[in-house]
This record gives C-alpha cells, structure tokens and sequence, in this order.
C-alpha cells in the first residue's frame, strides 16, 4: 500500500491551500457574521477552474480524480467551511447528476458553464416531510403537450439561491404511486417562471452558504430535460449521494484539522498557573485524541475516494468514512472550544464558528443513524424497517 500522495496533487494541494488561507480564511469571520455569501470568492474558485474537477476536458473540466477533488474540499473546508459546502454540493451533486445522466446537449447547456466557473446548479431532493426517505418525496411532475409540469417543495437546498444558480436537478414523482420506482429527476431552468426560491433560513452554521427551500407552482419545462430514465431517479440519487458523502468526509476532515490547529497554537500561547495550559496532561490527552480521531477519519475519507477512483465497490466504505469523519468533526470542535475555555464561547475566536459549523455534517448526505443503518447491512444484518 502507499500512503503517498502524487506530485501533482501535492503541488496541487499546495495551490488550493495558499488559495484558502490567502483569501478564504481572511474573510470567514465576516461573512459568517453577516450571514453573507461570498460571491467574489466563490467567482475566484471557478477562475482557479475548481468547479470542473472532477468533469472531462471536453466540458471544461480537468478530469482530476476523487482523491484530488477531495483535497480541494478539504483545504477549502479548513478555511471556511460554507466555501468548502458551496464546492462540494455545486460538483459532487448537482454537476455530477449531469455528467452522470445527462446526454451531450444537456451536458453542453449546464455542466459546461459550471466547470468554467459561471454558473452555478443545485441538487433538489430533501423536502420537508422526506429526508433520510427520499422515496417518500411528493413533488409530482406530469407530462402535458411534451412538457413537464412540476408542483411541490423542497428543503434546506445548498446553492438554490446564488446570483450565479442556472438551475435545479429536482426529483420528483413521475409514476403512479411515487416511491423509489417513481421517482424521476429533471433540470429545472433557475429562471423559469413557477419555480420560488423561498427566503433564505437562519441556520446553526454555515452561515455563508447558501441554503433555501425551492417552491414549484405548475413550472413547466420540456420534456427533454428529464435526466436519463423515467422513473430511475432514486437509483441515480443513491449513486450520486455516496460520492457526495466522500466529499462531505473531506469537508469534515477539513475542519477537525482546523480545530487541531487552533487548539495547538492557543495551548502553547495560553498561560495559566505560570506555564503555557499545552504543558498540563489534560490538555495534552485532549489534543492527542484530536489528532487520533482527525487521522483516522482522513485515512477512512481516502481510501473511500481511491476505491472510487479504482472502480471499486466503496458504498459501504462512503458511509463508514462519511461516519467517522462527520462524528470526529464534532468532538474536535468541542475539544477545541474547551480548550479554548471561554475564549472559546466567543466569536473572536474561530473555534466557536468551527462548533457551530461542525453540526451538520452528521446530518447532511445521510444522518449518521442512517449510515450506521447502511453499515449494518453490509454486514448482512436484517432490515429494522
């Protein structure tokens, strides 16, 4: 086995990391406080052609693989995590639904722009009585005179309401009786009329995201923008989301690593009792578990990313790196403000962001109950439900 990573992803890492901490991380306090996206960041990310990664040259892509694409979010995630999300659900979800189904035309009109860094797409699944039961979702569209006529609602959707959002890839319900054989899923133009973006929400954390409910009143699209089969729409979902969940494994390690960090620097430059608070035991036991729980879920979140790119069975392992990395975010951020005592419960410090920020990740791309779940039967243990 070899643990090393290529020259080019390491010179390529080292671009992404300048990148962050240069000009992400400068402006994560504020627009985090001011709840505001960062559009002139996100816009230097597309120049940097970081929103083509993983997608072929042909589209404007760089065909970089898993592991590399995982790199970015990571140093991206270190620095702020609602510029590494915004990355992440832009490629992994919404561009991937197109360059996995989409034909040439449709790969032309949208995934085009968004490896060039001008436009920006959205992932419509969750909605607010289907979640972890994506099957259960009730948005319908129906064919009338060779269009689409979609009605429904979605939730808590990433990139839905950016000045840069070109569309939507929605999952709805296309065959008798919905379900996980009914659903199918369709680009929905950001412009075209009936389609609401609804305010935005005040969130936990990631703040700068860009996070709304989608509202669909009689939208009408053509009917060539149904993505691959009718009524395989589950199907693609589940494939696209365990990709993604290797993403947001990225995205966790990101921030367990900057927790890390932080709790370092301040434990040799905090004084207490006359000596720097890193000298005391507890201290040190706290931050060598940082490290433990940090490593272990970078080695998961790899290995997941370089069985995909070998082509490699790697559900199961998605959902275990998903797991532990999301789980070990969270005790890193706690660790990290309690570290920081109660420095750490105040906004002048980034620990506290990091906390906040570190939540959902045991949410988004699958609770960690569901995981568990996925992880479980892999072992062949009998469905609960």
């Amino acid at each position: 086995m070899n643990f090393d990573l290529t020259d080019e992803q390491e010179a390529f890492r080292k671009v992404v990391r300048d990148f962050a901490d240069e000009v992400v991380a400068p402006q994560a306090a504020e627009a985090d406080r001011e709840e505001r996206f960062p559009l002139d960041v996100v816009k230097q990310m597309g120049a940097m052609g970081l929103f083509g990664l993983p997608f072929p040259e042909e589209y404007g892509g760089s065909d970089a693989d898993a592991v590399t694409v995982c790199l970015a979010i990571e140093e991206l995630g270190r620095a702020d995590q609602s510029v590494g999300i915004t990355l992440s659900a832009a490629v992994g979800l919404a561009g991937m639904m197109i360059h996995r189904f989409g034909t040439d035309e449709q790969k032309d009109r949208w995934l085009a722009p968004l490896c060039r860094g001008e436009a920006l797409g959205s992932f419509g699944l969750t909605e607010p009585d289907a979640g972890s039961d994506a099957a259960a979702a009730r948005t319908t569209a129906r064919l009338e005179s060779q269009e689409w006529v979609i009605d429904g609602s979605k939730a808590l959707i990433t990139n839905s309401g950016t000045p840069l959002t070109t569309f939507h890839v929605v999952a709805a319900s296309t065959e008798p009786g919905g379900g996980a054989k009914g659903l199918s899923t369709i680009v929905v133009p950001a412009d075209t009329p009936g389609v609401v973006v609804e305010q935005s929400y005040r969130k936990l954390g990631w703040h700068a995201s860009d996070t709304h409910g989608l509202t669909f009143e009689g939208c009408r699209v053509l009917e060539g923008n149904l993505l691959g089969e009718r009524g395989r729409g589950f199907a693609q979902c589940l494939e696209i989301l365990t990709g993604a969940r290797i993403s947001i494994s990225a995205l966790a390690v990101g921030l367990a690593q900057a927790c890390l960090d932080a709790s370092v620097a301040y434990a040799n430059e905090r004084q207490a009792f006359g000596k720097p608070i890193g000298a005391n035991q507890g201290v040190q036991f706290k931050i060598a578990d940082m490290r433990a729980k940090l490593e272990t879920a970078r080695l998961a979140t790899y290995r997941a990313a370089w069985l995909k790119d070998q082509g490699r069975p790697h559900v199961a392992e998605a959902s275990l790196a998903k797991l532990v990395s999301s789980e070990a975010a969270v005790d890193c951020a706690r660790e990290a403000v309690q570290i920081h005592g109660g420095f750490g419960l105040t906004e002048e410090f980034p620990v506290a962001r990091f906390y906040r920020d570190a939540k959902v990740l045991e949410i988004g791309e699958g609770t960690s109950e569901i995981h568990r779940l996925i992880l479980a039967r892999d072992l062949g243990l009998p469905e609960t439900f």
